[in-house]
């Protein structure tokens, strides 16, 4: 006996198999400073793009409250990741793993309590405004199809902005001086947002409606 598996958008399935795949990287990827020219930035920016831009792309095709929805379900693979990593790094490591790797794990996977909750705040907050700036952008240019390269710009450039001074707020108010450092990434972002999510939105958002047509 055979039962029909209830509909379900191919493009909703994809992406949301990619968002959660992203969420869980990019915290290891910020463990790396990349240089782009004059710019700095932790390398996790270019997975946080790209939640931005699928959560964006999301909304667009399923609308903004499955894209909010799916940002709310992103907090499940970060907390099981980072309850995993918390463990692994409890358990004792094998004395024939390879010496460096036994000093470099810790740095790369390990992170204060402090700054994993500094990542979780500005994660939700950011996310869940990136979805509301985009969606209720459809209205001035037009409605939804319209301008979504720019729709989804804008929402990146104020949802980063604001994820950087949340993040380096709650991670290093106290410890260190943080203008030079929050001005510094927003910067980036910026930039990265004008140059990378207008081609990336627009190629996301054309995939899925191929996808949801096969």
């Amino acid at each position: 006996m055979t039962t029909d598996l209830p509909a379900f958008p191919r493009s909703l399935f994809i992406f949301s198999v990619l968002y959660g795949g992203m969420v869980c990287i990019a915290g290891v990827l910020g463990v790396k400073q990349v240089a782009l020219g004059p710019l700095a930035v932790e390398a996790g920016i270019f997975a946080f793009l790209l939640l931005v831009v699928i959560s964006s792309a999301i909304s667009e095709l399923h609308g903004q409250k499955t894209a909010t929805f799916l940002v709310r379900l992103g907090f499940i693979p970060l907390l099981v990741s980072a309850a995993l990593i918390q463990l692994v790094l409890a358990l004792p490591h094998d004395p024939g793993m390879y010496p460096p790797a036994v000093d470099a794990f810790p740095v790369v996977v390990g992170q204060g309590a402090r700054m994993m909750m500094a990542g979780l705040i500005s994660y939700g907050i950011s996310q869940t405004l990136n979805v509301l700036i985009f969606a209720r952008l459809a209205g001035p240019v037009g409605g939804e199809g319209r301008l979504v390269w720019l729709r989804g710009m804008i929402a990146s450039i104020v949802s980063q902005v604001i994820d950087t001074v949340l993040f380096i707020t709650i991670s290093f108010l106290g410890a260190r001086p943080i203008i030079e450092l929050m001005a510094g990434q927003m910067l980036t972002k910026v930039v990265l947002s004008v140059v990378l999510v207008p081609f990336a939105i627009t190629f996301f958002v054309r995939l899925g409606r191929r996808l949801d047509r096969v």
